[in-house]
């Protein structure tokens, strides 16, 4: 086994909310020096956020993200697993290579979060209208997570995010059912990787994957030719009479 596996060790805590997830998992991000996998959802409305880093740092933030989830009473359970096999990284949602490349970077980066969840989709939609018309917000996009459970995505300076979850809950409770609500004031750099966002608040970046450079297997010899010296021959050009007729012959030979 490789030190890396040796070293790693992975951290779950399930929720029945999306909100409370990503509230645990932002905590569990400020708790410790872990970094977040991603979540998985399984139906039901029931969510589990997956980190990895050193055993100490990830038993220390999933008791952080444990607490707060036990808090909002939407805790399921929890699991801290050291030294995982690389077999688990090949076929779960829990490695690394799950980690999405960075091919474009989110317009509302460094805007605090809100999260409102509803049982029902017409609920969502209620209180989106109205947290759009109440503050200066932008509705980044939305999760299902099954059961019937929708989460709005909003993202706004935090006075406006809570302005707008308060007239969003109203709302959402006229119209149906309000489940939860969460705001994140600073998200990190993670948290803000993995976010549900529309593609319309994504600026796309060119990514050019690095190709290995191939040479010949043989390369073509390069043939020096000798520079020759040439010597430069001086002619001396002599002009000759020449005869122009036969008349000229004749006349010389009966001169003769």
């Amino acid at each position: 086994m490789s030190d890396i596996h040796a070293e790693s060790a992975i951290g779950l805590i399930s929720t029945r909310s999306f909100p409370a997830m990503v509230g645990t998992a932002d905590m569990m991000l400020k708790s410790a020096a872990v970094h977040l996998v991603g979540y998985e959802k399984i139906g039901n409305g029931y969510c589990t956020a997956v980190i990895r880093g050193r055993f100490p740092d990830v038993r220390l933030a999933v008791a952080a993200g444990a607490e707060v989830a036990a808090q909002m009473d939407e805790l399921v359970c929890q699991s801290v697993i050291s030294r995982p096999f690389p077999n688990l990284d090949v076929v779960l949602p829990i490695s690394d290579r799950f980690l999405a490349q960075i091919v474009g970077k989110s317009k509302l980066k460094n805007l605090a979060i809100g999260l409102l969840e509803t049982r029902g989709f017409p609920p969502m939609v209620g209180a989106m209208d109205a947290m759009l018309k109440t503050a200066d917000i932008h509705v980044s996009g939305y999760e299902k997570t099954g059961a019937g459970f929708c989460t709005a995505i909003i993202r706004g300076t935090v006075s406006n995010v809570t302005m707008a979850l308060d007239a969003g809950m109203s709302v959402a409770e006229r119209i149906g059912e309000l489940r939860s609500i969460m705001v994140i004031p600073r998200p990190l750099e993670d948290l803000e990787r993995t976010i549900p966002t529309a593609s319309y608040w994504i600026e796309k970046v060119l990514v050019i994957p690095e190709q290995p450079l191939v040479l010949p297997l043989r390369l073509p010899q390069v043939v020096k030719v000798p520079m020759v010296e040439v010597e430069t021959v001086e002619v001396e050009v002599v002009e000759v009479e020449v005869l122009k007729s036969n008349e000229d012959f004749g006349s010389i030979d009966r001169r003769s």
